[in-house]
Parts: C-alpha cells; structure tokens; sequence
C-alpha cells in the first residue's frame, strides 16, 4: 500500500484523471437527461482538467506544491461550463491545503478532498443535492473518517472512491428529473472519473488517451506569454510565478511594474502572484517582486532578439503584405465602461456590436467559452469596467472567475439567454454609473420572454412528453414547451402563448441551418396569431438552434 505521495506522484495522477475524463467525456455528455442537443458536462470537464494537464507536462520533477498550484491555476483559467468551474475549484481548495508541503499521506490528502468540497460549496450560492458537489463532499467525508485509523496514502483515497461510487448511485433519488430518466448526475460520475483515475496511476497503470484520439484534440489553453511583440519599446518579456509569503499589497508591485513597462498582466490570489510585463530594466522588476516572497518560475526573453530571428529567417520584408496590427493584451482605459457579450452566430454577434458591445465571445450552448477565454476578451476591451453578458447559465459561472484575473474591474450581468442580453443591452447608458447600470441590466432581464426551437438528440419521456430522436423541440425559458415532426406546429403553438402573455414585441432570430423563406414563414405565423404585435425577423446565424425567439 502506497503511504505517501510526492510532487512526481500528483503530477500523474492529474494526467492519468485527465484521460480518463477525456476518454469517457461522450458518456458523460451522454447522461443530460434534457433531451435538447446541449449535453456537454464531459466536453466541459475535459477541457478543464486538460488545461492542467497541458501545463503540467512541461513540469519535470516538480514537488508537490509545484505540481498541484500549477494544476489549479491552469484550471481556474480553463474552466469551462458549471461542472468545469466546480471541477477547478475542488482542485483550487486542495491546492491551497497541499501548500508547504513535499509529501501527502492520508490525513492531509483527507484535507485537501475537504478543503476543495469548502471552495466549491462557497462558489455556489443555492448548492443542490445530488450534484457533484454532494458526491465531493460525502466522499470527503468518508476520507477523513477513515485517515483518523489509517494515515496511508492509497487507504483514504481507496475510501474516497468507495463513497463516491454510494454518493453517485444515490443521486438519482435526490433529483427527481435524474429519477424518473433513470441516470445518475453527469458532474458526480466526472468526479468519480477523475478519483479512478486518479487511483489508475497510483497503481501505475496511468490511463492515457489512446493516439487516434489524441490527434483529434485540438488545443484550448492559450500560452500566456502570447502577446504582441510588433513595434517594440520594451526589449524584454519578463514572466514570473511568486509564492505568497507576507501580507504586501499586490496592488502596489502593479503599479510599480506600469511604471516600469508596459502589456502589464498581473493575477494575484492568497497563494501566488503570477505577472508578465515588458520592461527594459527585468532585474528592477525582479528586486522589486522578491520582497513579495519566493520566485517559483522566472523567464526573461529578449523580444528585439526574437523579433530580428523571425524576420531573417522569413521572407524579405518588402515582399510581405502588411499585417493587421493586433489588439494588445491588456487595452489602456480610453472609457469608464465598456461590454462583451457571449454569443454563437454572426448575425447575433453583428447585433450585440450594432448596439454597442465592445467585444464578442464566440460560444454558447454545447460550445461554453472559458474563464481564459473571457479574460482575454475583457483584457482587450479600452475600459476600467467591463461588463459581462453570458447569455447562458452554464457561462455564469466561469465569467464570474474573471474579475480576480483581470486588471480590470469586471461585472457580470447574469443573462441566461441571447435575447436576455440582447435586450439588456438596449438599456445600457455608456455615460451612467456602473450602479445604474447594474440596476438596469440586470433589471431589463425578467421583461423578455425567450422561446427556442431545435431538435431532440435522443428518444425520452420528459415532463410528460413522449419524446423521439429528432423531433422538433421547442423550449419556453428553460422549460420543455412541446414537441412535433412538423415545426410551424410548434411556431403556432408558441404565437399563441406570446398572445395571450399580451407581449408587445417580439423578435425572430432565424439559425444556421434556416432559409430566409422558412424564416419568413415563422414571422408570418407570428403576425397573423399575434396582429396587434410589433414582429421583426432577423438573420441570427446561431448552430443548434432553429429559432430564438424574443416576445417583450
């Protein structure tokens, strides 16, 4: 029986987990019970948890400390969706628990399974049973219990398992939609996913993903040091990770590195300062950073020295069409306020910019953007407060991590759907207060109704409704509104409901996959069942979904 385990030992682990995951995302994805085409906690989880095994593969020999810090800090980054969140914040807690130490036996790993189910629950305002997070944390608990008569290593994570296999099988009585599909919940078997595999590389027999599949992942996490090197005035990229030690204002090293440089990203928690800066002087800004405490990584390069590298070994100059100048990382406040806006389609997308977004995020349902993916679209935006539009609920919670990463002050307006944002954008004053805008947007969101129609992924019987595999959909808020082969049935059936809610305003935004004389059909259905309606069409451009439908 294994007792202890080290640096080395936690950094296979991660990466044995990671497969597994990545191996069975599709079952995962598989186990939405909603019978709508957005199954994607596998995908999201995956993503996640492969963002910490991309960084950790460049780790050689790290202790433990090294290893479980760079693990959480790549999945804060590349958490995508609620389950991917969730996921990085159990790693999080366990990473702040692992700090300081060299080796974990059983009793301290208990701690960190407890500390991660801590961070998790603290993350999630209204915690539901039967979710992942109560596979953690009943498998946390049994940790503990067992670590107080046994401190082996692979006994309390054996134990661990063993829960979470209960906890899992149990979740289908405490959700009733889980009950009456038959399924356990998708987040709590990832979770037992990544204890297996875990376990696997304790063994060793490390789970890996076969290489057909590997060459079929495509890379998500962006390299952090992948800024604008054009038109050079600082000559070095200074990068480094320092250990908090004291309680110093990470505030004031910011503003003496913008003093000193420039393309300035600093992310601080209560664990590490991570920066990356443009300086002509990187010893200042080490000697400065150390009296925050210990270095962990440093990496200084001469960007003229690059810059002149790649010309040489390119085409001549004169020959090359000229490039577009780049957006820099982090965009200097030109304004007070600025928005972005989540969002899958172009028409969609020119309609948020039509009404003043500064920066779109391409995603959406089954396609969750991640926190680093937010980020860097905040980052380029030129104001000192961003304001986020998810437009989906499964894009809340990654876009809420940004705000500790970002130099700039970021909101989120908790819009779950597209016509939500968009409509909360109509109410957006560029020259108000942050206050009144958070009290508008966020007030605009219960004055739009969103109808939706696509198409089932799967045969079910959902909500009273006898579902088959590629029937039409159609969707009222979240809720299932009615099914059929033929979807002006369904376009009638939804026009007859925006009458009787006596709404006003309504808006069609027509998909991908939709002519304009099928969408004109929609629009007529609307007019003739709703006359005294104010009815307009629009080319959204979105995947997934035939049409979304706005009614004010």
């Amino acid at each position: 029986m294994i007792q202890i385990m080290n640096g080395s030992g936690f950094k296979r682990m991660m990466l044995s987990a990671a497969a597994n995951i990545e191996m069975n995302k599709q079952k995962l994805n598989e186990l939405n019970v909603f019978p709508v085409p957005d199954g994607d906690t596998g995908t999201n989880m995956s993503m996640t948890i492969n963002a910490a095994a991309a960084d950790l593969r460049k780790l050689e020999k790290p202790n433990l400390e090294q290893a479980s810090s760079c693990a959480a800090s790549a999945m804060l980054r590349g958490a995508r969706g609620n389950s991917g969140v969730i996921l990085s914040l159990l790693l999080r807690g366990m990473s702040r628990k692992l700090k300081g130490n060299k080796s974990c036996n059983g009793v301290l790993w208990a701690a960190a399974l407890q500390e991660g189910v801590d961070a998790a629950y603290k993350a999630v305002m209204k915690p539901a049973e039967g979710t992942i997070l109560t596979v953690a944390r009943l498998a946390a608990a049994k940790a503990a219990k067992v670590a107080k008569k046994d401190k082996g290593f692979e006994v309390v994570h054996q134990a661990a398992i063993n829960e979470a296999k209960i906890a899992l099988a149990n979740t289908v009585n405490q959700n009733p939609v889980l009950k009456k599909a038959g399924v356990v919940d998708a987040g709590g078997k990832g979770w037992l996913l990544v204890l297996e595999g875990m376990m696997a590389a304790v063994h060793n027999k490390d789970i890996e993903v076969p290489t057909d599949l590997q060459q079929e992942q495509v890379q998500e996490q962006a390299d952090f040091s992948d800024f604008n090197t054009e038109d050079i005035t600082f000559s070095y990229c200074t990068e480094f990770i320092i250990s908090r030690e004291n309680n110093k204002d990470p505030e004031a090293l910011r503003a003496f590195l913008n003093e000193l440089g420039d393309s300035l990203v600093l992310v601080d928690d209560d664990e590490i300062i991570k920066v990356h800066v443009h300086t002509n002087d990187p010893g200042a800004a080490l000697h400065e950073a150390v009296s925050y405490g210990s270095f962990v990584t440093v990496k200084i390069e001469n960007m003229r020295l690059q810059h002149t590298e790649k010309v040489m070994e390119g085409a001549p100059a004169a020959a090359a069409p000229a490039a577009e100048p780049e957006q820099p990382a982090i965009a200097e406040p030109e304004k007070t306020l600025g928005v972005v806006a989540v969002c899958a389609g172009d028409g969609l997308a020119s309609v948020f910019k039509d009404l003043g977004v500064d920066g779109i995020i391409s995603g959406g349902q089954t396609m969750n953007p991640s926190t680093q993916d937010i980020l860097e679209v905040v980052n380029r935006v030129p104001a000192e407060t961003v304001f986020v539009l998810p437009n989906n609920k499964n894009i809340i919670m990654a876009a809420e991590q940004v705000d500790a990463l970002s130099p700039k002050h970021v909101v989120v307006i908790p819009s779950k759907t597209v016509p939500q944002g968009i409509t909360a954008m109509l109410s957006f004053n560029p020259d108000g207060t942050e206050e009144e805008n958070v009290e508008a947007l966020t007030g605009a969101l219960s004055t739009v109704d969103t109808m939706q129609i696509t198409y089932a992924a799967r045969n079910s019987d959902f909500d009273g409704h006898d579902i088959h595999e590629g029937d039409y959909l159609a969707l009222f808020g979240s809720a299932l509104f009615g099914t059929d082969t033929d979807v002006t049935v369904l376009l009638r059936q939804l026009a007859q409901k925006v009458r009787q809610d006596d709404r006003s305003y309504i808006t069609i935004y027509y998909g991908a996959d939709i002519t304009e004389e099928q969408a004109a059909v929609a629009s007529d259905i609307f007019a003739e069942v709703c006359p005294d309606a104010d009815v307009n069409m629009l080319y959204g451009g979105q995947p997934v979904y035939y049409y979304m439908i706005s009614a004010e």
